[in-house]
């Protein structure tokens, strides 16, 4: 079951609602000094998701690192960056009142009101993209980007969605020289 909310995950990225971003980094971390990176053996197999959806987020890293001067090395990088996916189910209730205060035949009196309410389920999903000093084995940037899951999505969809989230999660990572 926990694998099915993992795939949901990737599947909500190209959901309608917008992804909620947030970061953190080590403000004492020289990230002028960062040039290369490779990503930690979790990541590079992610067993949560199938190869298609971790190719493509692997992709959008790939990317988004290279628009910050980073080059791939698999031999000596100055960083690892790891993913890391989490899901939560939550629900919402709205509750509708019908009738109530009315009259009735003769005079005023209270009627039978009822009260409808509905249930909403929904799973959110977090990828969580971290780099890792491979010196100090210490993580200096952090993003994170929530979305509600949506698993009804074409493939196309999907991918654009992917790269949208995972700009989105690199927006605020701190300026470095190239």
């Amino acid at each position: 079951m926990k694998v099915f909310y993992y795939a949901l995950f990737l599947f909500a990225i190209a959901a309608c609602s917008s992804v909620t971003t947030s970061f953190d980094y080590d403000k004492s971390a020289d990230f002028s000094k960062y040039k290369t990176y490779a990503y930690t053996e979790h990541t590079q197999k992610l067993p949560e998701i199938n190869s298609l959806d971790r190719d493509r987020i692997l992709g959008a890293i790939d990317a988004e690192m290279a628009k910050r001067g980073y080059t791939k090395s698999d031999s000596s990088p100055d960083v690892l960056a790891d993913v890391f996916i989490k899901t939560e189910e939550e629900m919402t209730a709205t509750a509708t009142n019908t009738g109530g205060y009315g009259r009735w035949g003769y005079g005023y009196g209270w009627g039978g009101g009822t009260t409808y309410v509905d249930y909403n389920k929904y799973t959110k999903g977090t990828l969580f993209i971290s780099l890792v000093d491979r010196g100090t084995e210490k993580i200096v940037w952090q993003g994170r980007g929530t979305k509600t899951l949506n698993e009804n999505v074409k493939p196309e969809k999907k991918e654009a969605n992917i790269k949208s989230a995972v700009t989105a999660i690199f927006m605020k990572y701190p300026k470095t020289a190239k």
